[in-house]
């Protein structure tokens, strides 16, 4: 029988959330239906959300899973009644941590993902701009002021990697896609000019063909854009100047977006200007 996970919190809900998914994709063989519920903050929340746990212990003949982070002593005593197996991320960490340091937490909600210093939010909304400003090759003239430059044919994740840099480490990341005006007379694959002078700044995406037609079936259908020698040839062609010129390169077709952000910071030596939240 499947099973049902709540993730409950007084603030956004995203520690709860993030915590639990990553200890419940553990358990592969196990259908679990995840519900997040966040700004559970007040005592009469806290007994509405009761109600609906014990239904669905009933419901699915099972007792839920619940993984809180909820900060008021009182609303996490109601949720502590609940039918369920509870995992209190709070009590079960910052007991002993407050031990180990000597002095008490503050408790206080939402503090992990509130905007905190203006000069972190500012450095988050300028690197998102920049992404916007320099996406796919639209302003080729700012790269000297860009941490690094993603390149790679036409649907292979440029864009989603640029923005979740941006947003989520501040890294001004620009983006260039490699197309046909790209190559020599002889059709091969040579690097732009624009980007010669900013080799020290590359980095390459590549995909599955497979996974490429696909994508770009989607959005432009039975188009030579689309078709399979078309992707495999980009693909393959590209690879092959990545491999020429000694550009790094990552492989984004099993890759969350979170993934592939992680790997290549860890292979660049990028600066982060600040941690996720």
């Amino acid at each position: 029988m499947p099973r049902t996970a709540f993730f409950i919190s007084d603030g956004t809900g995203i520690t709860a959330e993030s915590l639990g998914r990553s200890l419940l994709a553990q358990f592969e063989d196990v259908e679990i239906r995840m519900l997040t519920k966040p700004y559970i903050d007040t005592l009469d929340k806290a007994h509405s959300l009761v109600a609906v746990i014990e239904a669905t212990a009933v419901r699915d003949g099972e007792r839920p899973i619940i993984i809180d982070t909820i900060v008021d002593e009182e609303v996490r005593a109601v949720i502590r009644e609940a039918l369920g197996f509870k995992v209190d991320i709070f009590s079960t960490f910052l007991k002993p941590l407050e031990e180990e340091l000597g002095t008490h937490s503050s408790y206080s909600v939402g503090r992990t993902h509130s905007i905190g210093r203006d000069d972190v939010y500012m450095d988050r909304i300028h690197s998102v701009h920049f992404a916007l400003d320099n996406d796919d090759g639209a302003r080729t003239h700012q790269y000297d002021k860009a941490d690094i430059i993603l390149i790679g044919v036409s649907r292979c994740g440029k864009t989603p990697t640029s923005l979740y840099l941006a947003l989520q480490f501040g890294i001004r990341a620009a983006n260039y896609p490699l197309t046909e005006d790209d190559q020599d007379e002889d059709g091969t694959l040579k690097l732009p000019r624009v980007l010669a002078s900013h080799r020290h700044k590359l980095f390459g995406l590549t995909i599955d063909p497979r996974r490429l037609a696909a994508i770009r079936h989607e959005r432009r259908p039975n188009s030579r854009y689309s078709s399979m020698d078309q992707c495999m040839q980009e693909v393959q062609q590209a690879e092959a100047m990545y491999r020429q010129m000694h550009i790094p390169f990552i492989d984004t077709t099993r890759f969350s977006v979170e993934e592939i952000s992680t790997r290549m910071i860890a292979e660049t030596g990028l600066h982060r200007r600040f941690s996720p939240h």
